[in-house]
């Protein structure tokens, strides 16, 4: 028998009864992350390189 299933033995005939439910309500994870920065610099180079390699687009 592995170190675990000896721990996991211990513990249910010491332990006596142990529950696991689900929570009444989903779990939420609120990560407050801003992409905008990412997108707009992106957008910018990509507009670049649109500017640098169709000059007759937008002429001056």
């Amino acid at each position: 028998m592995t170190r675990t299933g000896i721990g996991l033995l211990v513990a249910a005939m010491a332990g006596g009864c142990i529950q696991v439910r689900a929570p009444d309500k989903p779990i939420e994870i609120n990560l407050n992350v801003k992409i905008q920065q990412e997108v707009v610099v992106r957008l910018q180079q990509d507009a670049k390189d649109l500017i640098q390699n169709n000059p007759e687009l937008f002429p001056q």
